[in-house]
């Protein structure tokens, strides 16, 4: 790899300041940019291993980029810390972890300090999009509002997202780029007086009186909040496989972290297992970010994700099986061989279906679970609370905008306020979360018979329409009417290309036919997102259809950019007349057989890690519920440490509950494991008098 991974050229993102700040890793110097987190600044340096666990030595490298698991501590200037989340400073000396960090030699007898309570009318966990569009509604009543969060920044996810987002531009600011949209709502968020914001604050806890425990910067603190409302989002999925713990190995959230936070070219080659939102889009991300993406896997029959999203990275090369699965992951000290195989109906790999591919890293993106604990607990102890975006229903960030705004108005309700909430307003959310809709057959519509059209690819009823809120001709309709109709031209085109400026999908090209007045060949204007010199002018590429299939070849005339097109680039292509209405795309990669592989075999299944923290394996914890007839989690957390690690079971709890089910069968029932304060490590010295390390 090489020394500099660094991002400097982005066809979205500005690559920000220089990298200005020193630092040492195990005695070397190197440089990092001001406030960047450790583990950033390390991967931009060519360094992917953190530490070595202490129950085996295996080599741990970064894993949720989120603060939530352990897997990348390192000593920082002689003390344990994560480094995903503690950011560099001038100077600092961090070095690779061995085992357990040891206890420096104190003598002292140190004091309990006191624990400030602080009192208010709300207190939202979260400041991602639910937060703070819920703190904007409350506002409006003169209510006392702490939004507690454990980031640097307000906007949550929203951040991560370079992509223009769905929806209405009505209803949800849909055209827009989503950390745009983060950049806004926190705008108005800062404008409110009576809404503080405590960020690096991540709440840890819910307690039977009505507390909630608040780690605030180094300090331990208690909020008394009257009401409390849970928007802390989602958390990704984990799925076990052999070598699913290497260094390399690591969830769709991360990576976005990496490259589009922090602009941090993580990987070189890429693979990435689920067709989801998040993997389709983790997908184009790295595109974006000039990295090659050897494929993409999903287990069902096709891509749960959007259609559209699907189709742009067929379109661009990127190989897609779907009813495949990965089998292992492999190599020396970090990452550098993933297997995949084709699945039958009930999952189970079919034989001599395996391949296998060289890369760097596997994203693994198969879904995500409500960040609800705390929910859960405030529920039991009886407390006024409510939830709101991911923590109460996973959807996309735009249902999670909306569902902030109707909870907002349900809670001053409750409160007494007399307040509307939209009847629409609920059919829209409805419509927001819903899962992707019919797929249709692509028609081509032209009724005004005009020589420049769009061609609208958008076939699949998904909540998306900001194609009709830009056409100044207002010829752009949905065909039932709302949000989630598949939009169709139904009246003439100026050739504005507004519609193929905003389209989320990127699933709208404009088609002039009068280019030549011979009639042999015409002019397509597509949707262009990729870095610059990708393309060039005069370069003859190979054109493809909007579902991935090729079409033929075609000339590059010129990539044109403006303002009003929000940092997205029209690329105009001159293709024979036969081919404008196929042409939807240019394909950037050609595919390449991958050589056959082997499947896993049982040795291999049975050392697969389970729980990251502790590494217990698949074999270890089947094997003492086989013996045991254990039917009970905390017994097995008891017996062999799982679940008692850092992460506090929220990686591998789901995955241990199916080992359970596969053991002892479907019909099993298990005692789940008691969640207990803290969610997350709270270090001593937040209790301490004065509060030193």
């Amino acid at each position: 790899m090489a020394a500099d991974r660094r991002i400097d050229s982005h066809p979205i993102l500005a690559p920000g300041p220089k990298a200005s700040v020193s630092f040492r890793f195990n005695g070397k110097l190197y440089k990092a940019k001001p406030g960047e987190p450790i583990s950033s600044a390390m991967m931009a340096n060519g360094i992917s291993v953190f530490n070595a666990h202490h129950r085996d030595g295996a080599p741990q490298g970064i894993f949720c980029a989120n603060g939530q698991c352990a897997q990348c501590l390192v000593l920082v200037n002689g003390h344990p810390r994560k480094a995903c989340i503690t950011p560099v400073g001038e100077g600092i000396d961090v070095r690779y972890l061995e085992g357990l960090p040891e206890l420096p030699a104190d003598d002292s007898q140190p004091m309990p300090g006191e624990t400030e309570t602080v009192e208010t009318d709300v207190l939202i966990v979260g400041a991602g999009p639910a937060g703070l569009s819920a703190a904007a509604e409350l506002a409006v009543a003169g209510l006392k509002i702490i939004i507690a969060d454990d980031k640097q920044e307000v906007g949550g996810k929203l951040g991560l997202q370079t992509h223009n987002f769905f929806g209405s531009v009505r209803d949800c600011n849909a055209g827009m780029r989503g950390m745009d949209i983060g950049t806004l709502m926190a705008e108005e968020i800062d404008e409110l007086e009576n809404v503080k914001v405590w960020l690096g604050s991540p709440a840890v806890a819910v307690f039977c009186d009505g507390l909630v425990g608040i780690l605030r910067g180094n300090r331990y603190c208690l909020v008394k909040p009257k009401h409390l409302l849970i928007t802390a989002g989602a958390r990704e999925k984990s799925l076990a496989f052999p070598g699913c713990d290497l260094p390399g190995v690591y969830g769709g959230g991360a990576f976005q972290t990496l490259v589009n936070r922090d602009m941090v070219r993580a990987s070189k080659k890429l693979f990435i297992v689920g067709g989801g939102n998040v993997g389709l889009i983790a997908a184009y991300h790295a595109l974006q970010a000039g990295i090659e993406v050897l494929g993409l896997v999903e287990a069902l029959p096709k891509c749960g994700g959007y259609k559209v999203h699907l189709d742009k990275i067929l379109r661009l090369g990127i190989p897609v099986w779907t009813s495949h699965t990965v089998l292992k992951a492999e190599g020396s000290g970090k990452l550098e061989k993933v297997t995949i195989a084709k699945i039958d109906s009930d999952f189970k790999p079919l034989p001599g279906t395996e391949m296998t591919f060289d890369v760097d890293t596997l994203l693994v993106a198969v879904g995500l679970a409500p960040v609800n604990e705390l929910l859960l607990k405030a529920r039991e102890f009886d407390m006024s609370v409510y939830a709101a975006g991911d923590a109460d229903v996973i959807a996309e960030a735009s249902a999670a905008i909306f569902s902030g705004h109707i909870t907002g108005r349900k809670m001053l309700r409750d409160m007494g306020h007399e307040v509307e909430i939209p009847a629409e307003w609920y059919e829209i959310l409805d419509m927001l979360r819903a899962k992707p809709g019919p797929t249709h057959d692509l028609e081509i519509l032209n009724p005004a018979k005009s020589r420049v059209y769009p061609v609208i690819r958008c076939t699949q009823e998904i909540p998306c329409n900001p194609c009709t809120a830009v056409c100044p001709k207002d010829s752009i309709r949905t065909d039932n009417g709302k949000m989630t109709g598949t939009p169709q031209l139904l009246g003439g085109c100026v050739g504005c290309t507004r519609c193929v400026a905003i389209c989320p999908g990127l699933a709208i090209t404009l088609v002039d036919t009068g280019y030549d007045p011979a009639g042999k060949s015409a002019l397509v204007t597509l949707p262009w997102e990729m870095p610059a010199g990708t393309v060039r002018p005069g370069q003859t590429v190979n054109t493809m259809g909007f579902e991935g299939g090729k079409v033929g070849t075609g000339k590059v005339l010129a990539i044109k950019s403006s303002g009003w097109q929000n940092r997205r680039e029209l690329l105009l292509l001159e293709v024979p007349a036969k081919d404008a209405e196929k042409v939807a795309g240019i394909r950037l990669y050609d595919t390449r057989p991958p050589p056959a592989g082997t499947p896993a075999t049982a040795e291999e299944d049975d050392n697969t890690i389970v729980c990251r923290c502790e590494r217990i394996t698949k074999g270890e914890i089947a094997s003492y519920i086989k013996e045991t007839g254990c039917t009970d989690f905390n017994a097995l957390k008891a017996a062999l440490r799982v679940g008692m690690g850092p992460c506090g079971g929220k990686t591998c709890t789901e995955l241990v509950m199916r080992i359970f089910k596969q053991v002892l069968g479907r019909d099993a029932v298990i005692e789940q494991h008691s969640e207990r304060p803290f969610t997350q490590e709270v270090p001593l010295s937040a209790f301490i008098e004065g509060g030193e390390e």
